[in-house]
């Protein structure tokens, strides 16, 4: 899975989301220019079945609208301003569908695609994302994530060759996911979160033969101390900062 790209791994979280809307193209071509490796983005569907990428299950926080992206059509989504909220620079700014991300980034940069359909898990979201993803014949440069085990199981069937990402949750609740549920599943990578990884539990994923990227990391110390642990990937919202703690800046 990827041997041939930096050590550690550099997904940029929801794009440059430190320095433009977060799942927007902005976003995700400014991660492209700044060096990163990889982009990370949350794909749901709308109400009329369309792939967009957007991270909450509604749309109030990241646009001027208001409601659940589920229960809008992609011809309402597109007509919210998805950029002002960061800064009138980015006004404008719109929710982005997969096939248009895919588009514009798919050949620069590696895609960890989220498939977050966590209220709506009996949707169709993930045999879409799987059409798109072979439409633009990006097997081989995206990763599926996913706190729910069913939706990498119904990826794995439809796309087994596209590697797998289990996504735990921080503390307790994500006890399950970092322990038996990654050991036992049919995952090519455990996605903790920065509070619960150990040195301790990088080796024992590797073990496994398997990797281990961790989110999200945005202190330049905590990027050292993760690769001196070998661990294979971070994600961050700022991977400008992460290409200079790393040493990887030009």
């Amino acid at each position: 899975m990827w041997p041939d790209h930096p050590f550690p791994v550099i997904f940029a979280h929801r794009g440059a989301s430190a320095h433009a809307p977060e799942n927007t193209l902005a976003a995700f071509e400014l991660a492209a220019q700044q060096g990163a490796d990889a982009i990370e983005l949350d794909a749901k569907l709308s109400a009329d079945g369309q792939v967009v990428v957007i991270h909450d299950t509604t749309v109030d926080r990241t646009t001027d609208g208001h409601g659940r992206v589920a229960d809008l059509p992609l011809a309402a989504l597109r007509e919210l301003d998805a950029g002002s909220f960061f800064s009138q620079t980015f006004r404008g700014e719109r929710i982005p569908t997969l096939d248009e991300v895919f588009a514009a980034v798919g050949k620069k940069v590696l895609i960890n695609v989220e498939l977050t359909n966590y209220k709506t898990p009996r949707d169709r979201l993930v045999g879409k994302v799987v059409e798109l993803v072979e439409r633009h014949a990006l097997q081989a440069r995206v990763i599926f994530s996913s706190f729910f085990p069913k939706n990498l199981s119904q990826a794995a069937r439809l796309l087994p060759e596209t590697p797998r990402g289990l996504l735990a949750l921080p503390g307790v609740l994500g006890w399950w996911s970092r322990s038996f549920g990654f050991t036992f599943g049919a995952y090519q990578a455990l996605h903790p979160h920065l509070s619960n990884v150990t040195p301790q539990q990088v080796g024992r994923v590797h073990r496994l033969g398997r990797r281990i990227h961790v989110w999200t990391v945005n202190a330049a110390d905590d990027m050292r101390r993760l690769k001196s642990w070998g661990v294979d990937g971070i994600f961050t919202d700022d991977p400008q900062l992460a290409l200079q703690a790393l040493g990887r800046a030009e």
